[in-house]
C-alpha cells in the first residue's frame, strides 16, 4: 500500500474539483486529486457541453426551415442525426484538454485515476494508494436520477449520460421530466426531425417564474412539442422501438425511445462518508455556509453539497473554500447572486427573488418594472420580438430578475452584478449600451423604473417650469 500526504485532497475531477484543485496548486498547495472515471465529470461529458453543442445543430437546423422572413429561401433543414453526435463529440473533444489529466500534472498536481473512499476522518484509500490530507474536498457531483417505475427496468431508456452517444434517430422521442434537461432536449430533437412528447408529473418549468415560463412551452407547442403535465408515471412497457409510458390518471403515451430527465441525485455512494464522520443528507451532504461537513477537515462543493446543482455554482463554490482552505480567511458561500438559464428558445434565465417570492418576502415595498423585447430595435431587425424581462425592485435596488427571450441567458449576467454587489437601479441606468443592442433592454428596464418618477410627476413639471421662466 501506497502512502501519500498531501495539504488538499480533491475527490472528483469536475468543475469545482478541477477549480479547486488548480487554484490550490499555483498558489503553492501539495494538492492530489481524484477521478475514478472521466476528467471533466458530468459538464463536459454529459451535460452542459453536449447538450449545447446539440442545442446548436437543432438551432442551425430551424434556421434554415425558418429562412423566409429574412428573404432567403426556406430550405429542409435535415439533419444527419449521426453527424450530429460527431459534431458534439468533437466540441467534446475541443475543451477536453483544459480538464486533462496530461493539464492538472503540468500544474503539478498529483492526479490519480481511481475511485476515492474515506477510511478515516483525515484518510480517503484509492485503488493501492491511501492518502492522508489536512483539508479534503468532496466534489463528486451527481448522476441522473432513475425512479423506481414499474417496468423500467425491462425497458430500454436513456439518461443524459447515454443520450448523446445514441447514433440512431428516434422517430418519437417520449421524454419523462419537464425541468431544464427535459425541455431543452425536447426543443432540440423536434427540431431534428423528431416526434417529441414530453411527460411531466406537475408543471413544466416549474421552478421559473409561471408567466415567463408560459412564453417557452408555448413556443415549444408551436414547433410541434407535445407537453402533457400532470402526467405522474405508473408504469412503463414495451421494447426497443416501441415503447409505451402510462399515467397514473390512465394516460398513455407511445414512442420508439424514451429519455428519463427527472433530476439528479448525489453521487456519495462510493464515499463511506460514515467512516468520516460526514453527515448526508437528502439530496448530498449536510454542509454550513462555509461548506464545511460535520468533519471539519473535510468540505463538499457543487452538486453533492445538496443546493443550486449548476456548474457555475461548483464553480463559485471553489472560490469560497479555497479562500477559508488557504488563507484561513472567513468565508461563506451565498445563493441571492447566483443566476441560471435554460437553454430553449426563447431562452429563460433568473437571478434573485422571483415576482412571486419577492411579493412574499418585500409586500408593498415591491415594484417590478417590465419592459418588452418588441420595444427594442435590435430584436426587431433580428424577428426576435418574443420575450420580455421583469426587474423587482425594493427602494431603489433589485432584488430579482427574470427574463425569457433572445440572449435571455446573456442579459441575465447584469443583473447578477447589480445583485453580487448591491447596486442601485440609478446605477444601471447611468449605463450607456450601444444601439442597437440585445442589451439595451436592460437599460431600457432601468428606465422604466425612473420613467413614472421624472415624466408622471406633478413636482419634476413644476421644478421644470420655474427653471424655464427664469434661465436666461
Amino acid at each position: 500500500m501506497k502512502r501519500i500526504k498531501t495539504d488538499v485532497l480533491v475527490i472528483g475531477a469536475g468543475s469545482g474539483g478541477l477549480s479547486v484543485a488548480a487554484g490550490a496548486v499555483q498558489m503553492g498547495a501539495d494538492v492530489t486529486l481524484l477521478e475514478g472515471h472521466k476528467m471533466g465529470g458530468d459538464c463536459l461529458n454529459y451535460g452542459c457541453v453536449p447538450s449545447k453543442a446539440l442545442i446548436a445543430t437543432g438551432k442551425a437546423a430551424h434556421g434554415q426551415t425558418h429562412a423566409a422572413q429574412y428573404g432567403v429561401a426556406n430550405a429542409p433543414g435535415t439533419v444527419d442525426y449521426a453527424a450530429a453526435k460527431d459534431h458534439v463529440a468533437d466540441v467534446i473533444a475541443q475543451i477536453a484538454p483544459v480538464d486533462s489529466v496530461e493539464r492538472f500534472e503540468g500544474l503539478g498536481v498529483r492526479v490519480i485515476e481511481e475511485y476515492g473512499r474515506f477510511i478515516s476522518e483525515t484518510e480517503v484509500q484509492a485503488g493501492d494508494a491511501v492518502i492522508s490530507a489536512r483539508r479534503i474536498v468532496i466534489a463528486t457531483g451527481s448522476s441522473p436520477f432513475v425512479p423506481p417505475i414499474s417496468g423500467l427496468d425491462q425497458v430500454p431508456y436513456e439518461t443524459n449520460e447515454t443520450l448523446f452517444e445514441l447514433r440512431e434517430k428516434p422517430a418519437h422521442l417520449l421524454i419523462v421530466g419537464g425541468g431544464p434537461i427535459g425541455m431543452e432536449m425536447a426543443q432540440a430533437h423536434i427540431r431534428m426531425g423528431c416526434k417529441v412528447t414530453v411527460i411531466e408529473g406537475a408543471t413544466a418549468l416549474g421552478k421559473d417564474d409561471p408567466e415567463l415560463a408560459e412564453i417557452v412551452l408555448q413556443s415549444l407547442r408551436d414547433e410541434g412539442v407535445v407537453i402533457e403535465e400532470g402526467a405522474k408515471v405508473s408504469e412503463v412497457r414495451g421494447k426497443a422501438g416501441a415503447i409505451e409510458v402510462l399515467a397514473e390518471d390512465g394516460r398513455s403515451f407511445k414512442g420508439s425511445h424514451l429519455l428519463m430527465a427527472v433530476g439528479r441525485k448525489a453521487n456519495t455512494d462510493k464515499l463511506d462518508l460514515e467512516k468520516a464522520g460526514i453527515e448526508p443528507i437528502r439530496g448530498g451532504i449536510k454542509v454550513d455556509d462555509a461548506l464545511r461537513t460535520t468533519n471539519r477537515k473535510v468540505y463538499a462543493i457543487g452538486d453533492v453539497a445538496g443546493g443550486l446543482q449548476f456548474t457555475h455554482v461548483a464553480g463559485y463554490h471553489a472560490g469560497v473554500i479555497i479562500r477559508s482552505m488557504l488563507f484561513g480567511l472567513p468565508s461563506k458561500a451565498k445563493t441571492a447572486h447566483i443566476p441560471w438559464a435554460t437553454y430553449t428558445d426563447p431562452e429563460l434565465s433568473q437571478v434573485g427573488l422571483s415576482e412571486a417570492q419577492a411579493k412574499e418576502q418585500h409586500g408593498d415595498k415591491l415594484e417590478v418594472v417590465r419592459f418588452h423585447y418588441n420595444h427594442n430595435d435590435r430584436a426587431i431587425a433580428e424577428r426576435k420580438t418574443k420575450g420580455l424581462i421583469k426587474v423587482m425592485v425594493v427602494k431603489g435596488r433589485p432584488v430579482g430578475a427574470s427574463i425569457v427571450g433572445y440572449q435571455a441567458g446573456e442579459l441575465i449576467n447584469l443583473w447578477a452584478l447589480a445583485l453580487a454587489n448591491n447596486m442601485k437601479m440609478s446605477q444601471i441606468a447611468a449605463m450607456v449600451a450601444p444601439y442597437p443592442t440585445i442589451g439595451e433592454i436592460n437599460k431600457r428596464a432601468a428606465g422604466a423604473y425612473f420613467s413614472p418618477r421624472l415624466f408622471d410627476s406633478p413636482m419634476v413639471k413644476r421644478v421644470v417650469g420655474l427653471v424655464q421662466r427664469f434661465l436666461p
